[in-house]
């Protein structure tokens, strides 16, 4: 039923990560590692070396306290694409965005370290944030199209997964979720490398806005009398009404 907006997604959660990782070696959507590298850091200070928080520790702050947000549907996924158009926008403005890669980790560092940076990954973090408990509201076997540990664990726990002569939606769903994050992050690789952070953010908020016009299209529930004595089933996905506003 809404297959497509569940796939883009997930591909918006491969963009975007690869873009952040690609600059900083920070996932703006996938906040286990980042709270690792908190704990990580906190540690270091005990081992009497570092004393300070160094500029990725800082940066993974910052993405995973503007994680959580939120939204709903067509109006979440518009605010979701505001938010990746300030980032590009302010990943213009800090002159950092060019090309936006830092391959070489320890010898020259993040490709984004001032101010305006920062900015610039609190907007993706809270458009993922946004995209995540949108995706949690719906119900679909898709989850929250950030977490993929939890979808490859999912998809190798399903009984009919090598069952491939016939239609599987848990399982195929949860395959096209997988490949449609690398098909993302594949894509915002090559952009950033041709256009810069900025650049591939403006395109990554062009997808977000047909993401969200593309829930027009998605049909309503019908809903099914329960029989006497049978209880009510949750209802899986928001009506069309509900999702355009």
């Amino acid at each position: 039923m809404s297959s497509f907006q569940m796939n883009g997604y997930y591909l918006m959660s491969g963009y975007m990560n690869a873009i952040s990782f690609s600059a900083i070696f920070v996932w703006c959507g996938f906040q286990s590692g980042n709270t690792a590298q908190l704990a990580i850091a906190i540690a270091r200070l005990w081992e009497g070396g570092t004393t300070t928080f160094l500029v990725a520790d800082q940066q993974a702050l910052a993405s995973l306290l503007s994680f959580l947000t939120r939204g709903w549907l067509w109006l979440a996924t518009i605010c979701q694409a505001f938010l990746t158009m300030f980032a590009a926008i302010t990943s213009w403005k800090s002159n950092q965005g060019y090309p936006g890669i830092a391959d070489q980790r320890l010898d020259i560092g993040p490709a984004w370290n001032d101010f305006v940076s920062f900015i610039t990954l609190i907007f993706m973090s809270a458009s993922m944030g946004m995209q995540g408990l949108t995706s949690m509201r719906l119900k679909t076997n898709s989850g929250a199209t950030l977490p993929l540990t939890t979808t490859w664990v999912e998809l190798f726990g399903i009984e009919g997964l090598f069952k491939l002569n016939r239609f599987n939606r848990p399982r195929d769903q949860r395959l096209l979720g997988v490949a449609s994050v690398m098909l993302g992050a594949l894509a915002a690789r090559g952009l950033v490398f041709r256009l810069g952070s900025p650049g591939a953010l403006g395109v990554g908020a062009g997808i977000r806005v047909v993401i969200a016009f593309s829930w027009i299209s998605v049909p309503g529930v019908v809903e099914r009398t329960p029989a006497n004595g049978e209880e009510k089933a949750e209802e899986p996905v928001v009506r069309r009404e509900e999702a355009v506003g």
